[in-house]
């Protein structure tokens, strides 16, 4: 037998084409008798809908397109399971891309769920320029930022508080007694890392004798923590840090593999404070003191917010913010710093 058309399948359940149409895109306007009739006769004949002419006919795809920093980074991982979840229980299905910090990536991804006409758009810009995602907006395709804002509040956002996190990490690195503190970044363009600088440059400022310093790179993935730390232990003894504040976690895994591989102790001769407290920082060589972020809320609010007609509508945005959180692990812990759970001492 050839494959089914949906002319068969309104034969088989006796309904016109058009109910049949409306079961597979609309069926709340379908009662539940004649939605059970069509389905059945679906499954017998294992007909397989045509999804380009469900497209045009409705004028846009059952599919939301994800575009993150880096999909192998178990944070971003973690916030596209959360989204995909909640896509599935809207009917919706996800394709996800990672930028790997590329503008040209980025806009490389957003062709296709523009051209595909996706019903709506997550995505962790990798840059403050967010004129593409706004003219999105204006064409009425729903598009929400995660890990960055909107300063004009016409894109929804879901992110944590990137100045405070980077306040945090760096009082804590103080409190534990640090003088020469650095922080590892990847590209400074990306938005959330340069916020997090900030905030520890204001944490650091205040203390006199402390001083910091900055390591930039091309990435922010294992392999170029692990080139970061090997070019820090390359300083000489008195001008190697103390403390390393890394941008995200999978840096701060790498460079403490260095540094370790090298004979370097830690703590005891570096304290390291990584960010987003993936399940990796728990079990790291030495368990890694984190800013956690909270990546499965995050999905989970970002696609809600996506799904949510008010997201494609010309009013302010919502902008969702996340207290970060410091969660103290061996990496850092010593004598006069708090374990996890306790209060951290006055610094």
């Amino acid at each position: 037998m050839g494959k089914a058309r949906i002319g068969d399948v309104a034969a088989l359940a006796g309904v016109s084409v058009a109910t049949v149409s409306n079961v597979l895109n609309r069926p709340e306007k379908v009662t539940p008798p004649l939605v059970d009739r069509v389905r059945a006769a679906i499954d017998e004949l294992q007909y397989v809908p045509h999804m380009p002419a469900r497209q045009l006919r409705s004028g846009r795809s059952a599919t939301i397109g994800i575009s993150v920093l880096n999909a192998a980074n178990p944070f971003f991982g973690e916030i596209v399971s959360a989204a995909e979840l909640a896509a599935v229980g809207r009917d919706l299905s996800v394709m996800v891309g990672s930028s790997h910090e590329s503008p040209t990536s980025q806009d490389k991804y957003l062709d296709v769920f523009e051209q595909f006409r996706f019903a709506g758009i997550i995505v962790t810009p990798v840059s403050q320029d967010l004129e593409r995602l706004r003219r999105l907006h204006a064409r009425g395709i729903p598009v929400v930022l995660v890990d960055q804002e909107d300063p004009t509040r016409v894109l929804p956002s879901v992110s944590g508080d990137h100045l405070a996190g980077g306040r945090l990490g760096g009082e804590h690195l103080v409190a534990a007694g640090c003088t020469r503190v650095t922080f590892v970044a990847g590209p400074l363009a990306v938005p959330q890392i340069a916020e997090r600088l900030q905030g520890c440059e204001e944490a650091v400022g205040d203390h006199a004798g402390v001083e910091l310093t900055v390591h930039s790179g091309p990435g922010m993935d294992i392999d170029l923590g692990r080139v970061a730390g090997e070019e820090i232990l390359r300083l000489p003894a008195s001008r190697r840090p103390d403390g390393v504040f890394a941008a995200n976690d999978m840096q701060a895994i790498g460079i403490m593999q260095a540094f370790l591989a090298a004979g370097l102790r830690v703590p005891e001769d570096v304290r390291m404070l990584g960010y987003d407290d993936i399940a990796f920082a728990a079990v790291a060589a030495v368990p890694l003191t984190s800013i956690r972020q909270p990546s499965r809320e995050i999905g989970r609010t970002a696609a809600t917010l996506l799904m949510d007609p008010a997201a494609a509508q010309d009013v302010p945005a919502a902008r969702v913010r996340y207290t970060p959180e410091l969660v103290v692990r061996e990496s850092t812990a010593g004598a006069g710093v708090a374990r996890v759970g306790s209060p951290l001492p006055a610094g």
